[in-house]
C-alpha cells in the first residue's frame, strides 16, 4: 500500500515528468509490446467476474446500453433484444471477448481484434462454447485501416490509455468508420482527480487493479480525443462521464468526466 508523504509525491513527479519530451510520429506503430504482453498473460482471467477484470464486468451493462442506444439513434433501430441487428461492429482491443459476446447477442455482426494471441485463442474458445459466431482476429487497427475495412460502429473501449500514441491510434480508428457510422470510445481523463482515483486509490490503496495497470501520462482528455477523431473526419456527438453510484454500487452515466468518460463521434453520410 502506498505510504503518505514522499511516496505519493514521487508518483506525481514521475507522472508529470513522463509528459516531457514526447514526440509524435504519425508513421509509428501504436502497439506497446509491454502492454500487449501484460493483458495477453491474463488469459482465462478475463472471464473471472471476481478477478482482475471484475470492474470490466461491472462496467459491461453500462457500456452495452450506451452502445445500443447510440446505434438505435443513429440507425433508427429498435432498442429491444436484437437492437443492433444487421450492423457490422468492430471491437478494437477486444481481449478475450467480454464485450464482443453481449454485442453479438444484440444481433450485430461482430469483429473483435487484439494483438495478443492468447487473448484471441481464449475469445474464440469462449464464443464457441457459448454458441456465438464472432470473427476474432489477431491484428491491429492500423492493419485493418491499411486493408480498407469499414464498419458501422467502431469500439475502442478501455484501450486508448494503453497504446503508444493515442492521436495516431484514434486517427486510424476513424478511418475504419464508414459514412453515417459511429466511433464509440471509453477511457480515462488525464486530470489530477484521475491520478488520485484511477492510480493511487485503485492500484495502491484499494488494490482493485494490479500496480502499473495504468500510466497517467497516457490518459487522454476528451478534447484531445475529439481533436484526433476530427482529424479523421469524425464529429463529436456526445461526451458523458462515468461515475460510481455510492448507494447502488453500480456505474452510471454522469456529468463528471474527471475520471472515466465515454463518447460518441460520427461521420456524416
Amino acid at each position: 500500500m502506498i505510504q503518505p508523504g514522499w511516496d505519493f509525491a514521487i508518483l506525481i513527479v514521475d507522472g508529470l515528468k513522463s509528459m516531457e519530451g514526447k514526440v509524435r510520429n504519425s508513421n509509428a506503430s501504436t502497439i506497446d509490446a509491454a502492454q500487449v504482453a501484460r493483458f495477453d498473460a491474463a488469459g482465462a482471467e478475463w472471464w473471472d467476474p471476481n478477478g482482475d477484470a471484475r470492474w470490466l464486468h461491472r462496467y459491461n451493462p453500462l457500456r452495452l446500453d450506451y452502445i445500443r442506444n447510440a446505434g438505435h439513434r443513429q440507425f433508427n433501430l429498435g432498442a429491444e433484444a436484437d437492437g443492433l441487428k444487421g450492423l457490422r461492429i468492430l471491437d478494437i482491443g477486444c481481449g478475450a471477448g467480454v464485450l464482443c459476446e453481449p454485442v453479438a447477442r444484440l444481433g450485430a455482426k461482430v469483429v473483435g481484434v487484439d494483438p495478443g494471441e492468447t487473448n484471441i485463442v481464449m475469445a474464440r474458445r469462449h464464443a464457441r462454447d457459448a454458441g456465438l459466431s464472432i470473427d476474432y482476429r489477431c491484428t491491429t487497427a492500423e492493419a485493418l485501416a491499411h486493408a480498407g475495412e469499414q464498419f458501422d460502429i467502431v469500439l475502442a473501449m478501455e484501450v486508448v490509455e494503453h497504446v503508444a500514441d493515442a492521436h495516431v491510434f484514434l486517427s486510424k480508428c476513424a478511418q475504419l468508420v464508414k459514412a453515417n457510422g459511429l466511433m464509440i470510445l471509453s477511457t480515462i481523463n488525464r486530470t489530477l482527480k484521475s491520478f488520485a482515483y484511477a492510480i493511487v486509490a485503485a492500484e495502491y490503496i484499494l488494490r482493485l487493479l494490479p500496480r502499473g495497470a495504468h500510466q497517467w501520462h497516457r490518459f487522454v482528455t476528451p478534447r484531445e480525443a475529439g481533436a484526433a477523431l476530427a482529424a479523421g473526419g469524425l464529429e463529436m456527438m456526445n461526451v458523458s462521464g462515468v461515475s460510481l453510484n455510492l448507494m447502488t454500487r453500480n456505474l452510471q452515466l454522469s456529468r463528471d468526466t474527471g475520471v472515466n468518460y465515454i463518447l460518441t463521434a460520427g461521420r456524416q453520410a
